[in-house]
């Protein structure tokens, strides 16, 4: 058993990393096994050699975010404890990153994870960014929030949202009401996104202005995108024909974000996605980037990231084809009347 101490300059920055209730701190205490307590404007750090060493790395990185103005919450104490046992720490700093847009509530939007800020970095340099992923890393709500941003600074004309409805067979005509209703089912998560970056008042306006517009990808077909930021989200559901047709669809003066996680892929077995098809023609062009988010940028409840890792492991140990089919059942027969 070893003890470190670390100095404080400010107490409030050592409150804001020990959260309230001194959650953030539990959770150091507990990942690492070691006994944290912030004494005579000392925090001192008790447990075994190697693992007071990765808490002193932990809480002095938090306490450099803390410093800059960044949040500190749990997710963020986790994460840090995950770069600092990989031997990271040098990266914490490059986690305060700008702000890419204010929310209507007046809340900054940021890359939470190196992954996120990689992604943010990539949208804002190219003009065709694909953004692969897991649920929860943050794909298309940071996307939407670079579409309100680049609006907002009069950078495009029009944000357009495009999703296929696969789930209907892309056959939208059999669901009841116009064209808005019948595709709202498919594109609910981009505008809760859009609803939290404007305000719903906001988004009404600029939706009966056309300033933004929702459309399901089959109505793309035949058009020209100028001035305009396009959001395909969900990619991974694409027909090889549709992507093709899609990234096509592209103008002067447009930016365009592509999303989607290719473990997610609800095609017939029989059809190829047309997001993986791009990952590899795609890859190496001029102004169009690839980044892939991973478990580690997950950011919303944490269980959501062990899903996700115990559904890697179990895939790798059980490929698709090992996989338990459904039992075909024997042909009915009918007793003629």
């Amino acid at each position: 058993m070893i003890e470190k101490t670390i100095e404080v300059e400010r107490m409030e920055h050592v409150i804001q990393v020990f959260g309230s209730f001194d959650q953030n701190l539990r959770i150091i205490e507990q990942e690492l096994s070691v006994k944290v307590l912030d004494r005579d404007d000392k925090i001192h750090i008790c447990g075994e050699a190697e693992n007071v060493m990765l808490a002193e790395k932990a809480i002095n990185g938090l306490l450099t975010l803390a410093a800059r103005g960044e949040g500190i919450d749990a997710q963020n104490v986790r994460y840090i404890l995950k770069l600092v046992s990989e031997g990271k720490e040098s990266k914490i700093q490059e986690l305060a990153g700008d702000v890419i847009c204010i929310t209507a509530k007046g809340k900054p939007i940021k890359p939470k994870t190196l992954g996120q800020r990689d992604y943010c970095e990539a949208i804002r340099e190219n003009t065709v960014t694909l953004g692969i992923g897991p649920a929860g890393t943050g794909k298309t709500y940071l996307a939407v929030a670079a579409a309100v941003a680049a609006f907002r600074a009069e950078e495009v004309n029009r944000i357009i949202l495009t999703r296929p409805a696969v789930e209907a067979g892309e056959r939208l005509g059999f669901l009841p009401g116009d064209l808005q209703s019948k595709v709202d089912p498919y594109l609910r998560p981009l505008y809760d996104a859009l609803f939290d970056m404007l305000g719903a008042d906001t988004y009404q306006k600029y939706l009966e202005r056309g300033n933004i517009e929702v459309a399901p990808l089959a109505y793309m077909r035949g058009r020209t995108l100028d001035d305009s930021f396009i959001i395909l989200d969900e990619a991974q559901n694409t027909s090889r024909e549709q992507m093709k047709m899609f990234l096509t669809r592209i103008g002067f003066g447009s930016k365009v974000v592509i999303t989607g996680d290719i473990t997610q892929i609800d095609l017939p077995e029989d059809k190829v996605s047309g997001l993986k098809v791009a990952m590899r023609v795609l890859e190496g062009i001029d102004d169009i980037a690839i980044c892939t988010l991973t478990g580690a940028d997950v950011v919303r409840h944490r269980l959501v990231q062990k899903i996700i890792e115990a559904y890697e492991d179990y895939d790798k140990k059980h490929p698709a084809s090992d996989a338990p089919q459904p039992k075909k059942l024997p042909p009915k027969k009918y007793k003629r009347g």
